[in-house]
């Protein structure tokens, strides 16, 4: 652990009881004296304070640096408004996706934040793709928080009621007690919440201020990964990787509209071809689904998927017990002819074949405010 990166909140997670483990090349905190499930619950019921400060931030200026990022990226970025925020995919020349991150258009520049364990690759990928034209810069001087849950409007109201009217996908820079805090209004919970970039001097002052409220507590990983996997949220390097492609995925919506076949900027990306003839196609082998278990053992990553008639047809990518769902939950890619809503598939663990669900995503009802 001490070969690990620190995030700046280190001490004050040492401070609160935190469990570390290495994640990304950081020591970061899987959980507290609560504990997974109880954070879980906890953030869903109320509101919790996490710590994603390992995250990629980068910013990009120029001439244009949309419609130079675009030639990296499948959203349409030319079309974000100011002060929006658009979820996006790097993608490569065989359809597979690099990474996922977020774009915000700040007005004069784009605001971009990345995956932890992508963040040095997607920084070679920018420089090398599009750094002639633009200049990139790494902020390695800024955290990351995410304030998550149904409590979090009224806390961040009561800190900064400018961020507290955003709306779901909307940015702004707002200055609190002399800290420049660049809010969203997102998270990778299904809850309502933000995200708010602070300089990294100033961020155990602001994660104390924000721990000060009593509906707020400090959550780890573990409940991270249960919370998003309720919400039906790909995570990197899991359930999307660069041997998925963004249709196979069910990431066709972050395909740009004027990005397709046909529209006034069709393709332009790393792996068009590929990924715009599945989306008109629905060509594409296998296809993400989510699954539901019976009883309460979890179905992990790695387990084989199988027909009712004994046939592999897939494999579980992300799986554990959904606290909020009461029943375990898992998303995995299966052939194309298993992915109707109902059809029953077994899980191999542990030399038993335990009976799954095909199910709708998310397995929660998702609570982004949309005003």
């Amino acid at each position: 652990m001490s070969d690990l990166y620190h995030t700046p909140l280190h001490a004050l997670h040492e401070e609160c009881g935190a469990k570390f483990v290495p994640f990304a090349g950081y020591a970061m905190p899987v959980q507290f004296p609560l504990g997974v499930k109880r954070e879980h619950e906890h953030t869903r019921q109320r509101c919790g304070l996490f710590d994603v400060s390992h995250m990629g931030q980068i910013l990009i200026r120029g001439e244009n640096p949309a419609l130079m990022l675009e030639q990296l990226v499948t959203a349409d970025i030319v079309g974000l408004k100011p002060g929006a925020q658009r979820y996006a995919l790097f993608t490569s020349n065989d359809g597979g996706i690099h990474d996922d991150l977020m774009v915000v258009n700040g007005g004069d520049h784009l605001y971009l934040v990345v995956n932890a364990a992508c963040k040095d690759a997607d920084i070679a990928l920018l420089r090398s793709g599009i750094g002639t034209a633009v200049d990139i810069d790494v902020l390695d001087d800024r955290a990351l928080l995410a304030l998550q849950g149904p409590e979090a409007h009224r806390v961040m109201e009561a800190l900064c009621p400018e961020a507290s009217q955003l709306t779901f996908m909307q940015h702004r820079r707002v200055n609190v007690e002399d800290m420049e805090l660049w809010v969203s209004r997102s998270g990778y919970t299904g809850e309502d919440g933000f995200e708010i970039s602070v300089p990294a001097h100033q961020a155990e002052r602001l994660a104390r201020l924000l721990l000060e409220d009593k509906d707020v507590e400090p959550i780890g990983l573990g409940a991270r990964d249960s919370l998003r996997l309720e919400a039906g949220l790909c995570l990197y390097g899991h359930d999307i990787a660069k041997d998925t492609t963004p249709v196979e995925a069910g990431l066709g919506w972050a395909i740009g509209k004027a990005r397709r076949q046909g529209e006034e900027r069709e393709g332009g990306f790393p792996g068009a071809d590929v990924i715009l003839t599945q989306l008109s196609n629905q060509d594409q082998l296998r296809q993400r689904v989510g699954l539901i278990g019976e009883g309460r053992a979890p179905i992990r990553e790695g387990a084989l998927l199988y027909s009712e008639s004994g046939h592999e047809i897939g494999v579980v990518t992300s799986g554990t017990f959904g606290p909020s769902v009461g029943q375990p939950v898992a998303m995995g890619y299966v052939d194309r002819e298993y992915v109707s809503l109902g059809t029953v598939l077994h899980a191999e663990v542990r030399g038993k074949r335990l009976p799954l669900t095909v199910s709708k995503m998310p397995f929660i009802t998702p609570h982004y405010y949309r005003g």
